[in-house]
């Protein structure tokens, strides 16, 4: 299977690309916005598109060609305004999902972020949670079969290979890794399809906690 992935320059994307091409399932198409990323992934032997979530739905549709799955796993950093959290974090995940649409990729990973859906909880960062939950609801309704991440909050430290996952999990972090980790689980199995859940470090190892979904 060919997973393109969208903000495959991100912490986290880095770790979703490496762990797809060590995989026997996987081959990995990195999507990136830049030459010198362009580069950078080219000389890792990865193939990689040329595309921008801020260009049109059809850039990224030829992006996705001959893709059969999409991570979405972009985002607009904490060091830039709101105006780019609604032209990345929700506007670039819509696109990307009319383009999986208009090119035929059906399966759909997101990362999303706790507690996205709960609009009660929304006490810090609320355009970003707003732009999470709205890029969430349209992939539920987009007809696609998708998966939605909510991470707790995303760290840079030694992965444990160890979760916790439901519908209300209290916030807590977890390792940029093991959320890679868990994407790949998630591309792995098939009873993920239309489901959704809060991430955080846990108890459970990534595969036994997602073959219980």
């Amino acid at each position: 299977m060919k997973v393109l992935v969208v903000g495959a320059n991100g912490q986290i994307g880095k770790h979703v690309i490496n762990k797809l091409k060590e995989s026997n399932h996987f081959t990995p198409r990195a999507m990136v916005r830049k030459q010198e990323q362009v580069d950078y992934f080219n000389d890792l032997g990865v193939d990689t598109v040329l595309a921008s979530l801020t260009g049109t739905v059809d850039e990224i549709a030829e992006a996705a060609k001959g893709c059969e799955a999409i991570v979405f796993t972009a985002g607009s950093g904490g060091h830039t305004g709101y105006d780019q959290t609604l032209l990345i974090d929700l506007d670039g995940a819509g696109k990307t999902i009319e383009a999986a649409q208009k090119s035929g990729v059906d399966r759909f990973i997101m990362v999303s972020a706790i507690p996205a859906d709960k609009r009660e909880s929304w006490t810090a960062i609320q355009p970003y949670m707003v732009a999470k939950h709205y890029a969430d609801k349209m992939l539920v309704a987009s007809g696609l079969n998708y998966t939605i991440l909510r991470p707790g909050g995303l760290l840079n430290e030694e992965p444990t290979g160890k979760i916790s996952i439901g519908s209300h999990i209290d916030r807590s972090t977890i390792p940029r890794e093991d959320v890679a980790s868990t994407i790949l689980a998630v591309l792995e199995n098939n009873n993920t399809i239309n489901q959704s859940f809060d991430l955080v470090s846990g108890e459970t190892p990534i595969n036994d906690a997602i073959a219980k979904i």
